[in-house]
């Protein structure tokens, strides 16, 4: 029989630090990247020490990972089991994240400022990132096929790369709105953008463009469909 009475319990309080710590934490990761950001930066700004926060946390690493948990689960926390749409509602949903997105311009930093420093090879969030963007490809792609089937498509356009193509626009809008928010509105650009690929995917026609790839991709296109 397990001893309850031993089990460990998070009271209120210290949930509610773990908390101002976490968002400290995504302030300043924000503002100076995770490696420009310090432990001591984030103690400083709660009013804490340095072994408070490891106290909390357990090493720099792990508060990191918890930031970027708790973005993930702050922007499903409205929705039904508390995870994104299927189908034609997912896009939809996408889009009314780019809107809520604009009035939250730190967590979009911290986003954009940590992503990008997760390509390198030692940074601790890059596992995340990669799960991140292999799951939200995912998601999707997923979405792209049952509103194929729903609706009787069956030549389709790329989904792989109308998958792709929406996270990174959406990621991009991001960026070029932070470094000039008067130049970008995000939630409507976002919005076109996704509107432009998904009708790309679902109803596909000759390019505007004609073939503007290099000789060299078109000639591997054709071999590999020999």
């Amino acid at each position: 029989m397990v001893d309850v009475r031993r089990q460990p319990r998070s009271r209120p309080e210290t949930i509610a630090r773990r908390r101002v710590i976490l968002d400290a934490a995504l302030d300043i990761f924000g503002a100076k990247g995770y490696s420009g950001g310090t432990l001591q930066d984030i103690a400083d700004q709660v009013g804490m020490t340095h072994a408070g926060i490891l106290h909390h946390f357990g090493s720099k690493d792990q508060l990191l990972l918890e930031v970027l948990t708790r973005r993930d689960e702050t922007d499903v926390a409205d929705l039904e089991d508390q995870h994104i749409p299927g189908g034609i509602d997912l896009f939809r949903h996408l889009v009314r994240t780019a809107f809520a997105n604009a009035r939250r311009a730190g967590i979009v930093q911290a986003f954009a400022v940590l992503s990008a420093e997760s390509v390198t090879d030692d940074h601790p969030g890059r596992a995340y990132f990669e799960e991140r963007y292999r799951n939200l490809r995912l998601e999707v792609t997923t979405a792209f096929e049952r509103v194929c089937v729903e609706r009787g498509i069956t030549s389709p356009g790329s989904i792989a790369a109308g998958a792709a193509g929406i996270l990174a626009v959406m990621d991009g809008l991001q960026v070029q709105w932070l470094l000039d928010p008067s130049a970008i509105e995000l939630g409507p650009a976002s919005e076109f953008a996704i509107e432009a690929i998904v009708a790309a995917v679902l109803e596909p026609r000759e390019s505007v463009l004609g073939d503007a790839r290099p000789v060299t991709a078109r000639t591997e296109s054709t071999s590999s469909r020999a």
